[in-house]
Parts: C-alpha cells; sequence; structure tokens
C-alpha cells in the first residue's frame, strides 16, 4: 500500500462582508474562488475536486457542479454539503481525506451567500428555526438566538459566567475586526455598550449575536507543499436537537478536538492560534471551555488579561469571527479558517499575529449540534 500523501492549504480567500446588492450567492462564491485560484498560482485546469457549502437563498440540488459550470471548471469529483455552521471545516476534512487518498490532487472549496440582501431577516429567522425539534420546539416559535439564550442561562446558572463576562467576548471580536477590510462591523464597541444594546432573546443582546453578512469564502487544498498543512481532524454529534442535549458541559467538542489532536499527534500546548465559532458570544465562551483553553466560568477573565489579543498568549478569531467579521451562512465559519491559514502563512501584513505555527479551527453547527475540530500547521511545526 503506498504511502498516504498529506494535504496542504494553499490559498484562502474572502469576499468583503457586508451589504453586496445585486449580488447573488453563486456571483460571491465565483468571486472568493477566483480570488484563491490568483493567490494559489492554479489555472482552472489543473482543480480536479470541487466541494461547495449549501446557501440558504440560492437552494439549488447540485450546488458543487453548478459553480463548477460556472467558473469553466471540469472536476473529476463534486461535492455539496450541509452541516449547518460546520460545513466549512467538514468540508476541509472531506478535502484533505480525498487529497490523501488519492482521488483528487489539488481541490476547490468555496462557501458564500448574500444572506443580508437576498433573504428577508424573518425568511432567515424562520428558516434557520428548522434545526429545532419540529413537534415540539419549533411550533412554540423557538428561534436559533432562543436555542442559544436556553443555553447561556443554564450554563450561566452551572459555571457562573456573567452577563458582563460574555460581553467581553463581543468587544474583543470588534476590536479585532476593526483592523480587517473585509470585516463588516469594525466600529469598535465597550462592554457597556453590548450590555446597553437592545435585548434579544434573554440573556442574550443585540451585540452578543453575530450580524447577518452577504459573503463568501474559498480554499484551494492539495497534494503539492504548501505553507499550511493539514495534520489532524475530528467531528463529534451528540444530539441535534436542544431538547435532547445529554450535558451542557460535554457538547462534543471536545470529543472532536481529542479526536484531531490524536490524529495530528500534537499537544494542547503547542496550540498558539485558535479560531473558533462564535455565533453568539455564549458560543464562543462554552466552546472555548469545553475545549480546555479556559477553566468552566474563567475564559472572560482570559480576555481581560489580553490572552486572546493579537499580541497575547493565544491570539483568537483575530479576523473578527462571526461576531464582527460577519455571518454569511457557510462562508462565515470559513473565515475562520482563512484567517489562521493567513495567520499561519505570515500573510496578515500589520494584523499579522506574530509568528504563528500551529493552529486549533473549530466550528459547531445547529444548536452546539455538529462539532469538527482541525489541527493546521506550518512545515517547520512539525
Amino acid at each position: 500500500m503506498s504511502e498516504r500523501r498529506h494535504a496542504y492549504l494553499l490559498a484562502a480567500a474572502t469576499t468583503p462582508f457586508g451589504r453586496h446588492e445585486g449580488c447573488s450567492a453563486l456571483d460571491l462564491m465565483a468571486d472568493a474562488a477566483n480570488g484563491a485560484l490568483v493567490q494559489s498560482g492554479l489555472h482552472r485546469a489543473d482543480i480536479d475536486g470541487v466541494l461547495c457549502g449549501y446557501a440558504t437563498t440560492y437552494p439549488h440540488l447540485m450546488l458543487a457542479t453548478l459553480l463548477s459550470e460556472k467558473l469553466g471548471i471540469d472536476p473529476e469529483y463534486a461535492h455539496g454539503m450541509q452541516m449547518g455552521g460546520a460545513t466549512g471545516a467538514a468540508m476541509v476534512m472531506l478535502a484533505r481525506e480525498l487529497v490523501r487518498s488519492g482521488r483528487c490532487r489539488r481541490l476547490l472549496v468555496v462557501a458564500g451567500e448574500n444572506r443580508l440582501t437576498g433573504q428577508a431577516v424573518d425568511a432567515s429567522i424562520q428558516t434557520l428555526a428548522q434545526v429545532g425539534e419540529p413537534e415540539t420546539e419549533v411550533p412554540n416559535g423557538a428561534s436559533v438566538p432562543a436555542y442559544y439564550a436556553l443555553l447561556a442561562s443554564q450554563y450561566m446558572h452551572r459555571t457562573g459566567t456573567r452577563r458582563v463576562d460574555l460581553a467581553e467576548f463581543a468587544v474583543l471580536m470588534r476590536r479585532h475586526a476593526a483592523r480587517h477590510a473585509h470585516a463588516h462591523l469594525t466600529d469598535v464597541v465597550s462592554v457597556e455598550q453590548v450590555m446597553a444594546s437592545r435585548p434579544i432573546a434573554t440573556p442574550l443582546h443585540l451585540l452578543d449575536c453575530c450580524p447577518i453578512s452577504d459573503g463568501a469564502v474559498a480554499l484551494v487544498i492539495s497534494a503539492d507543499d504548501g505553507p499550511v498543512r493539514i495534520s489532524g481532524a475530528g467531528q463529534a454529534h451528540r444530539h441535534q436537537h436542544l431538547s435532547a442535549l445529554r450535558d451542557i458541559l460535554d457538547t462534543g467538542a471536545a470529543r472532536a478536538w481529542q479526536r484531531a489532536r490524536t490524529d495530528a499527534g500534537v499537544e494542547a500546548g503547542q496550540i498558539d492560534y485558535l479560531a473558533i465559532y462564535d455565533s453568539f458570544t455564549i458560543t464562543l465562551a462554552m466552546l472555548l471551555e469545553e475545549l480546555g483553553f479556559a477553566p468552566r466560568g474563567g475564559a472572560a477573565d482570559r480576555v481581560r488579561r489580553g490572552d486572546f489579543n493579537a499580541d497575547g498568549a493565544l491570539p483568537l478569531n483575530t479576523h473578527g469571527g462571526l461576531l464582527s467579521f460577519g455571518h454569511s451562512g457557510v462562508a462565515g465559519g470559513m473565515a475562520h479558517i482563512a484567517e489562521a491559514w493567513t495567520q499561519l502563512a505570515g500573510r496578515a501584513t500589520s494584523r499579522q499575529a506574530g509568528p504563528r505555527r500551529c493552529a486549533l479551527v473549530h466550528a459547531d453547527g445547529g444548536v452546539l449540534s455538529a462539532h469538527v475540530s482541525l489541527v493546521l500547521q506550518t512545515e517547520d511545526a512539525r
């Protein structure tokens, strides 16, 4: 049996996130894909695999094939995927396996959506609420913010986390986004402003929630040597519906991270960059603590110490995360991967968080339901 290949991230491109009047999800995807191809130095004919995330504003049954047609690519393998916010990381995990098995050599991984301008807010809320249990949760009017508000209430009760603690994450993400030219929200905010923003679903307020954005992200993953290797990946799926969550302290995040860490052969102490899903401030607090990067109820203390700053011990979401860079469906989570690549490849220019060698990317879909962890490393970190 031949030795399995390594899989490398050759390029990562994002469109600006925010408002793109008149652009469809497919237009945005193509824009990001073209940017990634230029960055990688590859031609369309070099791409033999295309993976594409779903778009609620463009519910085509064959998006990967449709995007390939639009780009003029003739792939040997094309695949569309739906795993909520974990879709982007799951596509990277699949791309790695396709490269390692020899099925594909160079893949384009793309997601994008015009969720801000292409869909009414009420329609978006109704569509996303369908992750709830259809007989008990959805009929009672639950929404995604409501699901996460319930998580927040229980988690705050069990760990002593306070609203002011959650506000620290919103402030940090906005500060990071203020330095990124493609971020949706760039006005710096204070803890007091977060606390005073209008209630959405108690205890979550407006600035505890990510914005709805238009935008797209594209990655090129290849067997060809590149600046960043995808060295480990793992998944965990403990529940789909919030009412089926057995233990709020064990959502599956730690299990996915353990599998990725074992796969990569790394220890937690080797991680020097974090890219953690942050649809709400409570999402970020819970994931950081379940993944072991802060004690229960103690993640905000690390924020206050500056540990997660760009110049801190463990930079976190230096693009601003979903909370400020923006949330454009699957692309919102993929932006974390793009930023991790940018930092590890040393291409963040004035935003560079020093030399970084080993990143954990963690994404979740649904209501902390589908978890995917990736370990990205520079070659000199092996």
